[in-house]
């Protein structure tokens, strides 16, 4: 994976506030933020990308296509994308079988600039960004 699709992340959620907050919380940290309101949506963007995508950033729940049925999809296309989870719920189990049993990383909802910035170096193997004061 390149330095440059490290830096990018396809940000998937179907509520509109979260995924603004989320995008705005993704650049604090100097990634690159590509957005999505769907599945179907970041299929597309993943398939015709402006750039090269290394993580996505996608809520477990969704209508249509869920999180991990996205992830899936997605990884079959791109063996090596990191993947990373945002849930409101951490115990059901759809979050159990595609976190714990599939090893992908969980962000339970709400979180911190602080924990977002952690979590996805932490998934990416990046040191710890320090976010950029707006």
């Amino acid at each position: 994976m390149s330095a440059e699709a490290k830096r990018t992340i396809l940000v998937v959620d179907d509520e509109p506030e979260v995924r603004k907050l989320v995008e705005a919380m993704v650049k604090r940290h100097g990634y690159n933020a590509l957005t999505a309101n769907s599945g179907e949506h970041a299929l597309t963007l993943f398939k015709h990308p402006r750039d090269s995508i290394g993580l996505l950033l996608a809520d477990v729940v969704a209508p249509g296509m869920s999180g991990p049925m996205l992830a899936d999809q997605l990884l079959a296309l791109e063996p090596n994308l990191k993947v990373l989870f945002m849930s409101g719920y951490n115990s059901t189990h759809v979050v159990q079988h595609y976190v714990v049993e599939k090893g992908h990383a969980l962000l339970i909802k709400p979180f911190t600039l602080e924990q977002l910035g952690r979590k996805v170096a932490e998934v990416l193997g990046q040191p710890h960004p320090k976010a950029v004061q707006p």
